[in-house]
């Protein structure tokens, strides 16, 4: 019996291949199927038509996704070398796109690099059998995971005793699957395919080796009288392990509201448990096994120890090493970025002309390569305005919360910049919903120094003083919340912890002065916010 190949791309072989008919290779991807051998395009039980040469270029883009396909490459492959004009190469990947849902403006599967050529960006699993039919006694080995974590949501189950209260269960999976799409770094199960095990008892493990996921989320809705019960709860499917799990209580009055509320937690809370899962995974791995995702996690991990110089350099070191792997790697290039955001607030470095141009480089680059990623918009954009003091990244930042609202990080960076935009008020309600959304998140500390910084704006000396010591209590050595807890304590006439958190913050950053605080800070759009601000530290010992 041949081996199943666990090869990147993952490829599905049958069992039993006797000698029965040619074997077809079909692509699958998002809900599509593309069968090579029949010359056909499904979209679940559909057949979706396509002509001759749309299909053609179909095929070439999705066998050749690993690199760009120039206009040369595709009128060689399609047309034979003929001349044919760019309306006619433009007609047919508009009909390519419209064939698998996408579409110009959108390019979710096709993207267009400008001068260079299109590529296929769409996550591909390889499945090789028989031509037409399965027999039944054919049996499927298991789908190799893809190269990103990946997870199915199943149906939830309905354990009211009414049947009419599927819609309710139903709609709540559909708004999951939606939200969780909506993050490039996950590879998530259609609702198509997760649907199919709708009433039926199922093992998570098989589950996971089936649909080729890693991670599962399943739950139940219970309704008695007018009140509804949810619960969910995150699997590692390879061993069963629970990763998460809550519970959600109200009315049946608020039902939509609820359902609202229920997706947000969830989908805020599996973000941040698969990244920590993915990343104590990367961890285990023998060094020699690298790839550039694993280098990525690697890399993230050592990067969100924001206090560790030493741990941010290692961090940059294993970003282009992914960078090498993967030219095209849009979040490795963000988080490079994210470099000089930790080593300015820190005082690690002190930005020139030479910081500013690296850092618009990476950022620019990332955005060109993830415009549709709202983490790589977040954190670019988010560069941008903190080290160059360039506010086109705060509409990056925008941007970023309208392609994905349940983004933790965005309404966090958010957050900052609505502090040095002069809207305080504004600012804690977006680190608010950050911490909502993500309340176990390792950024924590960032959001609470930030929500102490807003509440200084506002003269509320005491509530800012408040959150600076929670963003301390795990990050003793965080520069920004040190900055926060002596400014606040000094304002609020307590020279004693003022002079304290400005001896630890003294130790860590000699060189800070008040005529040079501006380099650890953001652009400042309101004079009166930074001498306020500059004040609080002066009474807390900031030497001139």
């Amino acid at each position: 019996m041949p081996q199943a190949c666990c090869a990147k791309g993952s490829r599905l072989f049958f069992a039993d291949r006797k000698q029965r008919g040619a074997v077809s290779l079909r692509y699958l991807f998002d809900e599509y199927a593309f069968d090579i051998e029949r010359r056909e395009l499904h979209r679940g039980t559909e057949v979706v038509a396509v002509a001759p040469q749309v299909f053609d270029l179909l095929d070439y883009l999705i066998r050749h996704r690993e690199r760009v396909v120039t206009k040369d490459d595709l009128i060689n492959a399609i047309w034979s070398g003929r001349v044919v004009s760019d309306a006619a190469l433009t007609t047919r990947l508009n009909a390519a796109r419209s064939a698998i849902g996408d579409s110009g403006e959108e390019q979710r599967l096709i993207r267009t690099l400008p001068r260079k050529g299109f590529r296929f960006v769409g996550t591909v699993l390889e499945a090789q059998g028989l031509a037409g039919p399965p027999a039944a006694d054919q049996q499927a080995l298991p789908l190799a995971l893809p190269d990103k974590p990946s997870i199915a949501v199943l149906p939830f189950i309905n354990i009211s005793g009414d049947p009419e209260q599927d819609y309710l269960a139903d709609g709540m999976v559909e708004d999951i699957i939606t939200a969780l799409s909506r993050f490039k770094v996950l590879f998530v199960i259609a609702r198509n395919s997760s649907f199919t095990y709708k009433g039926r008892t199922v093992d998570v493990k098989q589950v996971g080796l089936e649909l080729g996921v890693r991670y599962v989320l399943e739950g139940s809705v219970r309704r008695a009288s007018n009140r509804v019960r949810i619960t969910a709860q995150l699997i590692d499917a390879s061993t069963g392990m629970h990763l998460w799990a809550d519970r959600f209580d109200g009315g049946i009055g608020d039902i939509f509201d609820l359902q609202d509320q229920v997706t947000e937690r969830v989908v805020g809370a599996i973000a941040p448990a698969v990244e920590k899962a993915e990343t104590a995974r990367a961890g285990r791995k023998p060094t020699e096994s690298l790839d550039a995702y694993d280098l990525y996690l690697r890399g993230s991990a050592r990067l969100f120890q924001f206090a560790s110089r030493q741990a941010n350099e290692e961090a940059v070191l294993l970003f282009n090493s992914a960078i090498r792997l993967d030219p095209d790697f849009a979040s490795a290039y963000a988080r490079t970025a994210s470099f000089y955001i930790n080593a300015k607030a820190n005082g690690w470095i002190v930005v020139t002309s030479n910081e500013i141009a690296e850092v618009t480089r990476l950022a620019q680059r990332a955005v060109e390569l993830g415009n549709d990623d709202a983490m790589v918009l977040t954190t670019s954009g988010y560069a941008l305005v903190y080290v160059a003091h360039d506010l086109v990244g705060a509409e990056l930042v925008e941007r970023a919360l309208a392609l994905n609202s349940n983004l933790a990080e965005a309404w966090m960076f958010g957050g900052w910049l609505k502090t040095w935009l002069g809207e305080p008020e504004l600012a804690i309600r977006r680190f608010a919903h950050a911490m909502r959304l993500s309340p176990f998140d390792s950024r924590t500390m960032t959001t609470q120094s930030g929500t102490a910084y807003a509440h200084f704006l506002l003269r509320r000396y005491d509530e800012a003083a408040s959150w600076a010591a929670m963003a301390l209590q795990n990050t003793p050595d965080y520069q920004p919340a040190l900055r926060q807890a002596a400014a606040s304590h000094a304002m609020a006439g307590r020279p004693e912890q003022a002079c304290k958190a400005m001896t630890r913050l003294r130790q860590l950053n000699p060189a800070l002065r008040i005529a040079n605080l501006k380099n650890v800070l953001g652009p400042y759009q309101n004079v009166e916010d930074f001498a306020r601000y500059a004040e609080g530290l002066r009474r807390a010992g900031l030497p001139e």
